[in-house]
């Protein structure tokens, strides 16, 4: 769950983005529209809620792993090493 006033708001506008996309797709089915046109809008929703899952799964870990953490041999985890896995998940989740 977003714990800062900024996340839940980034949360927020991404669901509601996400929202007018899913009626948009849905009076287009109900329009009759081209399937290739269909296919378009279900990717961008598609790529919509990837972002908003990427963007829950970044403060989750950066809530519960990147704050104050060591590696068994005491090494602080480092921000660079934390934004460097983020940017490998926020590819795969694409």
């Amino acid at each position: 769950m977003p714990h800062t006033p900024e996340d839940k708001k980034r949360a927020l506008t991404r669901l509601a983005r996400i929202k007018g996309q899913v009626e948009a797709l849905e009076r287009a089915i109900e329009a009759g529209t081209e399937c290739r046109d269909l296919l378009q809008q279900i990717a961008a929703l598609r790529g919509a809620a990837g972002g908003l899952m990427a963007e829950i799964l970044e403060m989750h870990l950066r809530d519960n792993l990147a704050r104050d953490r060591s590696t068994p041999n005491g090494e602080a985890i480092a921000e660079a090493d934390f934004a460097e896995t983020m940017r490998i998940l926020r590819t795969y989740l694409k």
